[in-house]
């Protein structure tokens, strides 16, 4: 999840350098129009924004680190949010195609797996 959502902003950052430093020469506060985007150059201002900072790469990144530090602790995630992910990454897959949501796929079921597993009763032989 790290690496998706640390890709996709990096990836997106690199396409879109134009875009993004154009905000910091008008000055960040807005820089991009919520409602009435009617011209190009307001239009490329929307689209880098949910393409980059606004899409759910920070919050990929913000789950990829709780999941990292419970998983130090050998605390799993709730198997919804597993679900939840690979849900979101399968209808996006589909939506947008090419596009690499199916990896969002596979860190879904790896937290549903993890969560499974924290389900089960120790099996230990009392002894």
């Amino acid at each position: 999840m790290l690496f998706l959502g640390a890709g996709h902003l990096s990836v997106q950052t690199l396409l879109s350098w134009g875009v993004v430093s154009g905000w910091v020469d008008r000055g960040i506060w807005a820089a991009v129009p919520i409602m009435g985007a009617s011209t190009t150059a307001a239009l490329r201002d929307a689209a880098g924004f949910w393409g980059g900072p606004g899409s759910f790469a920070v919050p990929l990144i913000l789950l990829g680190c709780a999941t990292w530090r419970l998983a130090a602790r050998a605390v799993p995630l709730p198997a919804g949010v597993g679900w939840g992910l690979v849900a979101w990454s399968l209808i996006s897959g589909v939506i947008l195609v090419p596009s690499p949501f199916a990896a969002g796929s596979v860190a879904g079921a790896l937290i549903i797996v993890a969560a499974r597993r924290s389900d089960r009763p120790s099996r230990e032989v009392p002894g």
